[in-house]
């Protein structure tokens, strides 16, 4: 076993967290470490006030970003002691992460280690590539591991539901002015310097429509930006639901934490995620959800997984940006 010395464990946790998905790639954390402690703040200045007010999609992003630094601090050589929401006093304060007693990661810690710089968000189709069945269940108790709930869709009456409401939110939002402009800002220009954002060329400028329809978000809102290439990957491939029992702050983290496991063992197998959020960013049609498709659970991520070859690379902010 090598286990290293705390102070390079949490830096290295640290480093970790910055490689969580986030909505729009708005990487909306700052982390503090006092002693042998982080401390796992939100961001709210990168808040989606429109999209976003509850900031429910913002804790799932920290929540993922905590699942990375757990993760992180395995392969590091210590068990790592997590308190949720530990402050009333500090809402902003998500969590903390002690080191605990050394111990020898496992095999599965490792393989989750090793894809937390090569997981990719996918915002396209996919390659006409299926994915395994036992692949799908070894995900769905990978969220169940982190109190969340994983439901593959297989009904193709329901994946036209869930399509046909995305549809619908993406229609009414493309004429929310609001909405647009909130998108506008977190979409990257070629050529541009910054380090979050969704880049241009991580979307395809003409993308080919899957079946049914799952629309993106319109980064490139009367730019015209986008790559060149991707439009023959329109496959839809899995479409998945995460949800939990309630719907409080804690239970968002633990959406994160649930997702980042997710997509970090399907990245391991080769397998991406897209997301699609509009429909839960409308209070009513995520209700209709929660009550007519999942039994009173709410719906937190709408996701598709899939096989891509695309394998761009997303930004991310430095250290001294994120380190308080």
């Amino acid at each position: 076993m090598i286990t290293r010395s705390p102070k390079q464990a949490l830096d290295a946790a640290v480093d970790a967290g910055r490689w969580a998905p986030s909505v729009h790639n708005t990487q909306p954390w700052t982390f503090n470490v006092s002693g042998e402690e982080i401390g796992l703040r939100a961001d709210t200045e990168r808040k989606l006030a429109v999209e976003d007010a509850s900031g429910r999609e913002l804790l799932i992003s920290c929540g993922a970003a905590l699942f990375t630094m757990r993760t992180a601090i395995r392969c590091e050589g210590y068990e790592p002691i997590v308190r949720i929401l530990p402050d009333p006093d500090r809402p902003g304060l998500l969590a903390t992460i002690r080191l605990g007693n050394e111990t020898e990661a496992d095999e599965a810690t490792w393989v989750l280690g090793g894809e937390i710089e090569r997981r990719r968000t996918h915002r396209a189709g996919f390659a006409d590539v299926p994915v395994p069945d036992q692949l799908i269940e070894s995900l769905v108790k990978a969220a169940m591991s982190e109190g969340a709930k994983l439901t593959p869709i297989r009904s193709a009456e329901a994946v036209n539901v869930l399509a046909a409401l995305t549809q619908a939110a993406q229609g009414v939002q493309t004429q929310d002015q609001r909405f647009n402009l909130e998108v506008i800002r977190w979409a990257r220009p070629p050529g541009s310097a910054r380090t979050d954002g969704v880049p241009a060329g991580s979307y395809p400028q003409e993308p080919a429509p899957t079946e049914p329809d799952f629309p993106q978000r319109h980064y490139a809102w009367r730019h015209g930006w986008g790559a060149l290439g991707e439009q023959n990957e329109a496959a839809i491939g899995v479409v998945a639901v995460l949800t939990t029992r309630g719907d409080s702050r804690d239970e968002w983290i633990a959406a994160g934490q649930a997702l980042q496991h997710v997509l970090l063992y399907a990245s391991a197998h080769g397998v991406s995620a897209a997301f699609h959020t509009q429909a839960l960013e409308m209070d009513l049609l995520r209700e209709f959800l929660r009550t007519e498709l999942f039994s009173g659970e709410y719906p937190q991520m709408i996701m598709r997984l899939g096989v891509t070859f695309d394998d761009k690379d997303m930004p991310r902010r430095p250290l001294s940006e994120v380190l308080e």
